[in-house]
Order: C-alpha cells, then sequence, then structure tokens
C-alpha cells in the first residue's frame, strides 16, 4: 500500500498567516484515509501581510516579482519546517496566495511560483490547482469540497469559515458548493482599525448592538441574488463591503456585531434552503469556528433541526491545508480532484501543475 507523505500549504483570504501541515494519505480499499502528522503556522510580517493586501494594485512587472518572491519564501518555510522535524516528504502540494479572483472574465492567479518553492526547497511541488478548471469553463473555485466529499463524508454540510464563508453539501450523488458570502475577512478589517488581527473568541463583537442600517445594506449586496456556480474574491470585497463599513459611523463593537448577525443570517438562509426536513449535521472548520460568539449566533439562528459540530483544533485550523495535500495526491495519481459540479466546468479534471527542483 502506497503512503503518500505530502506538506500541504495554505495561505488563505483571512490573510492570518501560511499553514504547513504534513500528512500520510493512503487509499485502503478504495477508501483514502489520512493522518496529520505535523503542523505549523507562520504569521506574515506587517511588511508582507500589507504587500499581499494591496497586491490587486500592482503592476504586471511587480506582481509576477511578487509571485517569484513568495515562492521562494514558501520554499524557504517548507524547508523550515522539514528540518525542524526532520520530515520524510515525497511532494509539497501548495494552494499559493489569490491575489485576483475574477471568475467571470476567466481569471484567476495565485502568487507562488512552483519552481522558485521547488528550488528552494529541494522537493517535487504540485501547485497551480484553479488555472485548469477555468480553461474548462470554471469558476476555478471553490477547490476544497473534493476532501468534504472524500474525508469529511459524514457531515450533511461542511462550512469553512475563513476569509469568505463557504459551504459543500451532496445532492442526488453530487456535491454542490460555493461561496456564501462574507465571514473573517470582513471581521479582520474591522479589527485592524484597532491595530487587533482578529477579535479573540468574539469577545469585541459580543458588547456590540445591531446597526440597522448596515445590515440592511450588507443584506441587499447583489453577490446573493446570483445563481450557482459562484466564488468571489478580495476584488468584491474592497469593491462592494468595504464602502459600506467605511460609510458606517459606529463602533468598533457595533460593526463587528452587525457583521457577525449578517454573517449567519446569510449561511442560516443557505442550510434551511438545503435542508431535506431531518435533523441536519454540520461541520465547521476555519478561523471563524474558534469565535465563540460567531458560532453562539449561528447555532442560535439555526435552531435544533442543526446540529452544530467543532472538531478537533487541528482540523479548525489545518483542514484546507490537508485538503490541498489531498489534491496534489490525486494530481500525482492523474485521479479527480476538482468537481464541475461545484465550480460549473464543463467536466470535472485531474488539476495541478508539477515542479521538479533544480
Amino acid at each position: 500500500m502506497k503512503v503518500y507523505k505530502i506538506i500541504g500549504l495554505m495561505s488563505g483570504t483571512s490573510l492570518d498567516g501560511l499553514d504547513l501541515a504534513y500528512c500520510h494519505i493512503w487509499e485502503n480499499n478504495g477508501i483514502w484515509e489520512f493522518d496529520i502528522k505535523n503542523t505549523k503556522s507562520v504569521s506574515y510580517t506587517a511588511d508582507m501581510l500589507n504587500t499581499l493586501k494591496d497586491a490587486i494594485g500592482l503592476s504586471a512587472e511587480k506582481l509576477i516579482e511578487l509571485h517569484n518572491t513568495y515562492g521562494t519564501w514558501l520554499g524557504e518555510q517548507a524547508l523550515l519546517f522539514i528540518e525542524e522535524n526532520k520530515l520524510d516528504v515525497d511532494y509539497i502540494a501548495s494552494h499559493g496566495h489569490t491575489t485576483h479572483h475574477r471568475p467571470e472574465l476567466a481569471l484567476t492567479f495565485q502568487v507562488g511560483s512552483g519552481q522558485h518553492l521547488a528550488n528552494t526547497c529541494g522537493h517535487k511541488v504540485v501547485c497551480d490547482f484553479r488555472t485548469n478548471d477555468l480553461a474548462l469553463g470554471g469558476q476555478g473555485a471553490p477547490l476544497v469540497p473534493i476532501g468534504d466529499r472524500i474525508f469529511f463524508n459524514e457531515y450533511d454540510f461542511c462550512l469553512n469559515l475563513g476569509g469568505i464563508s463557504n459551504i459543500s453539501f451532496e445532492v442526488k450523488g453530487k456535491r454542490i458548493a460555493y461561496d456564501i458570502g462574507l465571514a473573517n475577512m470582513i471581521l479582520n478589517y474591522i479589527t485592524r482599525k484597532v491595530d487587533l488581527e482578529y477579535d479573540d473568541k468574539g469577545k469585541l463583537a459580543r458588547k456590540g448592538h445591531i446597526n440597522e442600517g448596515m445590515l440592511k445594506r450588507l443584506n441587499d449586496l447583489q453577490y446573493y441574488l446570483l445563481p450557482l456556480p459562484k466564488s468571489i474574491g478580495y476584488e468584491w470585497f474592497l469593491d462592494e463591503v468595504v464602502p459600506i463599513v467605511e460609510e458606517t459611523d459606529d463602533s468598533i463593537e457595533n460593526l463587528l456585531h452587525t457583521s457577525i448577525h449578517h454573517i449567519c443570517d446569510k449561511i442560516a438562509q443557505q442550510i434551511e434552503l438545503n435542508t431535506n426536513g431531518e435533523k441536519q449535521s454540520l461541520l465547521i472548520t476555519g478561523g471563524g469556528a474558534l469565535n465563540t460568539f460567531f458560532i453562539e449566533t449561528l447555532q442560535q439562528k439555526l435552531g435544533d433541526a442543526t446540529n452544530v459540530r467543532i472538531p478537533e483544533k487541528i482540523i479548525i485550523e489545518f483542514k484546507e491545508a490537508l485538503v490541498f495535500a489531498l489534491m496534489g495526491v490525486l494530481r500525482v495519481e492523474q485521479q479527480i480532484n476538482v468537481l464541475s459540479s461545484v465550480t460549473g466546468a464543463k467536466k470535472d479534471s485531474s488539476s495541478g501543475v508539477v515542479y521538479l527542483p533544480n
């Protein structure tokens, strides 16, 4: 039985840093299984955070320069992780960091050059998981639902609360998934106004009250009316959401409180629309799962019909890195790792590009 020893690298839209997960992944009688052996999170420096956040405004030349330097940095972090833990590694699977996502223009871009990464760490790299799906007419997102289907199929719904909220579930044997809307992206944007990276356990939000005007403007965002498949990027957040926050004259506590109620309203609506009438189980991962006030508010809006399940912390924090490790394995095996039922592409695909170190 072949056991793949692979590191998944993930940097998400919440911009809280790089997650590394060293995983053993193997197939047993047609069922894929995993064991997360080692993990590490690397916080971004203020300079790097601002560089990635503002990358959408870079010239083509500067963007390519960032693509290469960030790829080298990823390689340095991977090599340090390997050396610190004396890891035996077959591949590194890297998502990179999304700087541009405009699926309506068939455009997505993740910085983090695979060749620079491979050359720096000395290991084979699988990356660029989205481009092939776009070439097949898809959104190139979301990608994590393949992991939901393979590793977490005992739950009726899988919800990830990263920078954005996305959900996946099965309908008549097909995996359906999409970006619901906001999550930590708006919350962290608000807390950074008072030099906080995030609202620990939602303590600030808990003290606030709903700003009805802000809530109505958020609820009225046109994205929520779009048909599936659909996904959003940082461009949408800057154009549509930031003006609402900036034009609302209120306390940080009230801005956070209102945002959480908005996010939870939209999540609850989607679960209610897709429930089968029986008691449902909802797996929640991503940084938002650690926000106690957020989870309490969501459970209150969902009521008794949905059982919210918060897994062990290693799954909350490293599920996406694990799934990209799985996607790397599936690519090497030339098996499907991107689902057309999720992205709207012409067909399922085995996506990703393999880079060999030099």
